[in-house]
């Protein structure tokens, strides 16, 4: 095995990555001029905005970063994923650019001195065009991703945060581009780096598998109207309802995890913390989702003993789990965060679809091994279906309950509000194969 930095394979990207930059941006940037008129999305205020002839330098140095990030990569995995993002954000970006071009709205001042020849050398291959969603955005947003994992010491990780917010910054004081194109590019850099994850797992477009459940069909379906509704309301009335985008995605992102994407979708890590991308993805609907929970739940307990140190609840608050004594805790949430708080796990599987009998084997699994370390606090964002099939599963294969009538009564008589559907009866059954022998062995 060999420590070497696969130099080849980062050449050979750049190789690619740099003549397809400026081939793809020169063509949008072409089909914009043939256009008989390009609209601008603007806002009143941003005619005030100064014009800063040396913010040219962070703007441009953008481009260094990009050439050298791909050279810093360790492994040949990191950088193929790495230059996938970059990718992608050229791809979709320059789609855009061609379905729908928008100009700048107004010019650039005399520019003197040392940013004269930057400014000229921009305007050699760059036109008023290519507006929304900013490739620079979205490429900020990913080199920042890259390099802040390759920085260890505080200093110049502040440096790394500043700079790239001058470099975002410089989009407006240097005349390139409108408002709306800086949070369009930063969704457009946020969703690369959530497509092409750099830790050793499946990139989620290779993760797509198409759902056969009605339900999960329904659902998406519902969740894709939600998305089509704010983008057109967004749309028709313009402004500041065109935030209403931010939703929109969050939404249409939903429906493509009950597709084919899957809990999976939600970055959800094994204890229960969703990666920085989903966050700011998912953020929208991550707000109505607890907003939802604590409607269904404000006037519950938290938890219910079902056992001696098992209990079930909804997703809990960190002053919560203090009170219950630190037990450690067990989601089943895809949607939803845990605390940070130590020893916690999680399954995550989506909200109002039954999972497959294999993930509904693990969870209980998981279960008993939380189980076995100490008192345990299974959660669900309600406590009434995920969390509680697990519990009744954790019964029948663990527990002294002989059947899922028997296990689902147990729980019930603890925490009356729970729900399951004669399909999650029929899938716990299957977890009563390979069940634990009574007695010594």
């Amino acid at each position: 095995m060999t420590n070497e930095r696969p130099w080849k394979r980062a050449l050979a990207w750049l190789a690619l990555l740099g003549p397809f930059f400026y081939l793809s941006y020169g063509l949008a940037n072409w089909w914009a001029g043939t256009r008989a008129q390009v609209p601008s999305v603007v806002f009143d205020w941003e005619r005030g905005m100064p014009f800063w002839a040396w913010t040219i330098f962070p703007y441009w140095s953008i481009n260094a970063f990009y050439a050298l990030s791909l050279f810093l990569g360790r492994t040949r995995h990191r950088v193929d994923r790495h230059a996938a993002r970059l990718l992608t954000a050229q791809v979709v970006a320059v789609g855009c650019f061609v379905l729908w071009p928008l100009a700048f709205s107004f010019g650039q001042p005399a520019v003197a001195g040392a940013p004269a020849f930057l400014f000229e050398a921009l305007r050699g291959f760059d036109k008023p065009f290519n507006q929304a969603p900013s490739l620079h955005i979205a490429l900020a947003v990913i080199l920042w991703d890259w390099y802040r994992q390759l920085i260890r010491t505080r200093w110049a990780r502040v440096v790394l945060h500043a700079w790239t917010l001058l470099i975002c910054a410089s989009v407006l004081t240097t005349y390139q581009h409108h408002f709306i194109d800086i949070p369009t590019g930063a969704l457009l850099g946020v969703l690369c780096v959530w497509l092409w994850p750099l830790e050793r797992q499946v990139a989620l477009p290779r993760a797509w598998r198409l759902a056969r459940d009605a339900g999960r069909w329904t659902l998406a379906s519902a969740y894709a109207a939600g998305a089509l509704l704010c983008l057109g309301l967004g749309l028709w009335a313009g402004g500041w309802l065109l935030w209403l985008a931010w939703p929109a995605v969050s939404l249409a992102l939903v429906a493509l995890n009950y597709a084919g994407l899957g809990a999976r979708g939600f970055r959800m890590d094994g204890q229960g913390r969703m990666h920085w991308t989903a966050r700011w993805l998912f953020g929208p609907y991550r707000a109505a989702a607890a907003l939802n929970a604590w409607a269904w739940t404000r006037r519950l307990p938290a938890s219910a003993e079902i056992a001696p140190g098992l209990r079930l609840g909804r997703m809990p608050s960190h002053a919560e789990w203090q009170a219950a004594g630190r037990p450690r805790l067990l989601s089943l949430c895809a949607e939803l965060q845990l605390p940070p708080v130590p020893q916690a796990r999680c399954v995550p599987m989506l909200d109002l679809v039954t999972p497959s009998t294999a993930q509904l084997r693990r969870a209980v699994a998981v279960l008993e091994g939380q189980r076995r370390a100490g008192p345990v606090w299974v959660c669900c964002a309600l406590g009434f279906s995920r969390s509680a099939a697990t519990v009744v599963g954790w019964l029948l294969r663990h527990g002294a309950a002989g059947d899922v009538a028997a296990a689902e009564a147990a729980v019930r008589r603890a925490r009356p509000q729970i729900v399951l559907r004669e399909r999650w009866r029929t899938l716990l059954a299957g977890t009563q194969a390979g069940r634990r022998p009574e007695g010594p062995a």
